[in-house]
């Protein structure tokens, strides 16, 4: 290979360039998303917008001396919230847990122990914990979790930026999809009035209104009436998002090259 950088995607990589690589102790990272709805302004693949963040993240921590690869995005999340929507699809916890554990085992068995995850939805996260609470307990090997979207909400509340509205489909996946995805956010018609259950409007995302007080209930995403979902996202800014996405990817590539060097 000529580049004193390889390719950083592992499917870009052949088999034999790979097994050539090993020597370097390569990070591999695991970019977790799903595919669920999102508003009707934004794309329902956030795995998308994680792939690319590693990418960005694995460049980065190579420009900083540790080798560090991307595993290919895995779809699918945990937890069934948005089903009723077409196009969304969502695993059990058994099944995304099966996927893991093996995949996390596939990795090992080649002697690659430096493993971060990038999960990039909210429902995976207690999965995530037992598998790899699991893999410490078994084989000493510690995985850690970096969970983009809640980093970047961190990054953006220390910024103290003003208007921001956080929350599924607002920031920080607006901005950030505004800016690294260009074109993929769109005005759309959103339903002007929300379902009733129980004789009850429908107030918010899994909440009914009683007598003015809020009554949780089995709802979904699609049912959740206009000015609530208006009030979860503010017109998002590509220029925020670009800045976002710098922080966030110096931030992940820091903790890359941290979690290196603290694993045998």
């Amino acid at each position: 290979m000529t580049n004193a950088t390889p390719p950083v995607r592992l499917q870009d990589l052949t088999a034999l360039e790979f097994a050539g690589l090993l020597p370097s102790r390569p990070v591999i990272l695991l970019p977790l998303g799903s595919q669920e709805n999102h508003g009707p302004h934004q794309p329902m693949g956030d795995f998308a917008l994680a792939d690319i963040l590693a990418e960005r993240i694995a460049h980065r921590a190579w420009g900083a001396g540790t080798p560090c690869f991307v595993a290919p995005a895995f779809p699918f999340g945990v937890a069934d919230y948005f089903g009723s929507s077409p196009g969304g699809t969502a695993l059990t916890p058994e099944t995304f847990r099966r996927v893991l554990s093996e995949w996390l085992e596939g990795l090992l068995r080649h002697g690659l122990r430096r493993i971060v995850i990038l999960n990039a939805h909210g429902g995976n996260v207690p999965v995530i914990h037992d598998v790899t609470l699991a893999l410490r307990r078994r084989e000493g090997v510690v995985v850690p979790s970096f969970y983009l979207w809640k980093v970047a909400r961190q990054l953006m509340e220390r910024w103290n930026v003003e208007g921001a509205r956080f929350g599924h489909g607002a920031e920080p996946l607006l901005s950030l999809n505004m800016a690294l995805r260009p074109g993929c956010v769109r005005e759309s018609e959103i339903p002007a009035e929300g379902d009733e259950l129980l004789g009850l409007k429908v107030k918010d995302f899994g909440v009914l209104d009683f007598e003015g007080l809020s009554v949780e209930a089995p709802l979904e995403f699609n049912e959740v009436p206009k000015p609530a979902i208006e009030a979860a996202w503010a017109e998002g800014s590509k220029d925020l998002g670009a800045a976002v996405a710098e922080e966030l990817v110096a931030a992940a590539a820091r903790f890359v090259a941290h979690a290196a060097a603290h694993t045998d």
